[in-house]
């Protein structure tokens, strides 16, 4: 996380906030915060890249951007919309090139773990059934995989899935897949009424997400109810353990959110940056308390639509593709919504909508 602030801070500070070749460092900083539940202030850093590249940008970057989107979406317990971004990176120009691209076996193992969110199990099968026989050994479809039968009450089938994730055989086994795949081992064999072993397994899990506070893992597959159990037992990580369980509740109050570089002329010192600040060791500014604001004009049921879609990565074509309308449709809703919360851009609506409450946060789905 440190490096990525360094990244954008020094863009930034040298004019090229909105240069293809500095976009990269927003959704990977992104990653990094939404590894850490920042969920809030991930998103703000998404939407700041989307917003500075103000340009098409290559199809491999477009696709590292969806596929955090998907993330955080799915973090949040929105999986429909974590779906609908991931759907997006097959729309993405460049054919070959994405499919060949070494993110593209993420982006697979994500759709299924997405899929097996919304019970889309059949769906989930005939896409494994379609991925290549090198790919599956991957860590993260291999986690899918176990994810899918445990939904489908074959618990043995999941643990077998998962053993050469936890013995380390399997290629490139990153840390938040080797806990969710501990997680998920945990679940499997409190499954088969194994909880000697779930609970190692559990532990274990937790003993690697403690030091940099990983709690995607958690997120991705919620287990509240073995979690509540494990920490009435002996555990060395009962904070972590209620701040997961907080986080899944939708009761962890927000952390202070990183507020997105604002541009400023150039004969005015700006002041310092939120990357600025982070490194600095200062906390962002937080915004000035006022009397609560209302909309001159209600919105539209079509434009609460839109507005929705605005908290995602896609297009106006891509949301007029998400929604069975043409894209003129999409962008004279767009320019009403505009209009009535008195905004300019994509970024500054939904500031807008979120100081009116119109945004307010979806509580996550256990």
């Amino acid at each position: 996380m440190q490096r990525g602030l360094q990244a954008i801070e020094l863009a930034q500070r040298h004019g090229w906030g909105g240069e293809p070749s500095a976009a990269i460092a927003y959704p990977m900083l992104a990653a990094s915060l939404i590894w850490q539940g920042k969920l809030d202030e991930a998103e703000r850093w998404l939407m700041e890249g989307e917003y500075a590249l103000r340009s098409e940008v290559e199809p491999a970057t477009g696709m590292l951007f969806h596929l955090v989107r998907a993330f955080l979406e799915i973090a949040r317990g929105r999986a429909e919309v974590a779906l609908a971004a991931l759907r997006a990176v097959e729309r993405l120009p460049g054919g070959l090139l994405i499919a060949a691209h070494p993110l593209t076996t993420e982006v697979r193992a994500f759709l299924l773990h997405v899929l097996v969110r919304l019970g889309e199990t059949a769906r989930a099968d005939a896409a494994l059934t379609e991925t290549a026989e090198s790919e599956r050994e991957r860590p993260g479809i291999r986690t899918a995989v176990a994810a899918l039968r445990l939904a489908q009450d074959n618990p043995r089938a999941a643990t077998a899935a998962l053993a050469p994730v936890l013995d380390g055989s399997a290629p490139g086994t990153h840390q938040v897949w080797l806990i969710s795949a501990l997680l998920l081992e945990a679940s499997a064999r409190d499954a088969l009424g194994e909880r000697e072993a779930a609970g190692r397994a559990l532990e274990r899990g937790l003993d690697l997400a403690e030091p940099d506070g990983l709690l995607f893992p958690f997120l991705l597959h919620p287990a509240p109810e073995l979690l509540d159990r494990h920490v009435r037992q002996r555990t060395a990580h009962a904070a972590l353990i209620r701040k997961i369980i907080g986080v899944l509740a939708g009761r962890t109050p927000a952390a202070p959110t990183a507020i997105p570089p604002q541009r400023t002329p150039a004969a005015i010192p700006p002041p310092p940056t939120p990357a600025a600040r982070i490194l600095a060791g200062q906390a962002p500014a937080a915004p000035a308390a006022g009397p609560p604001e209302h909309l001159p004009e209600p919105l539209s049921q079509a434009e609460a639509r839109i507005l929705r879609f605005l908290q995602t990565s896609l297009s106006a074509p891509e949301i007029a593709r998400e929604l069975y309308v043409s894209v003129n449709t999409v962008r004279t809703h767009m320019r009403h919504l505009y209009d009535k919360l008195g905004a300019h851009r994509r970024l500054e609506a939904l500031d807008r909508a979120r100081a009116l409450g119109l945004l307010a946060p979806v509580p996550q789905r256990a």
